[in-house]
């Protein structure tokens, strides 16, 4: 079995991935996350769904991630507390490439934009049970979605303990 320290999501640390999304510092000011979410085809229709997750215990265990070849996927949070992010880049035969795991976790307050083609495991809550908004586009003809397995178990572990 892998072995892989989680770090605080930031935005420097996650950008090789995508974005982070976190509310602007101030009242009465905006954050804009629109660069990433464009669809790859005109006949591209927005899904808009929400996802209710159920906790899951440190250390956690990965064997499967997936992506999403032709667009971006959003995260934000509605009710959470801490949950994980795993990804990787792509390895030469096309599945996540086990050296370029990295793996994050969040205080809840930040959601994230995966861009396309970003491998990711699905989410991984702490703490309770959470809801979150999930934003993407959605050609359909199976095109939408990859699944594949990591070449051996990952299991996630903290870095330091979490805030």
């Amino acid at each position: 079995m892998t072995f892989l320290s989680l770090d605080p999501l930031t935005a420097e640390a996650f950008a090789p991935f995508g974005d982070v999304v976190a509310p602007p510092p101030s009242p009465g000011e905006r954050a804009f996350y629109t660069g990433g979410l464009t669809p790859d085809r005109a006949d591209a229709r927005v899904s808009l769904h929400v996802n209710h997750v159920l906790p899951s215990t440190l250390p956690f265990v990965a064997t499967q991630m997936e992506r999403h070849p032709a667009t971006s996927q959003t995260f934000l949070p509605l009710d959470v507390s801490r949950y994980l992010v795993l990804v990787a880049e792509s390895g030469p035969g096309g599945g996540p490439d086990p050296r370029s795991l990295r793996g994050f976790w969040s205080h809840g307050r930040q959601g994230v934009t995966y861009r396309a083609g970003v491998w990711h495991h699905g989410l991984v809550v702490l703490d309770r049970a959470a809801r979150f908004a999930v934003l993407m586009w959605r050609r359909g003809e199976g095109l939408d979605d990859n699944f594949a397995g990591l070449p051996a178990p990952v299991e996630l572990r903290l870095a330091r303990p979490l805030d």
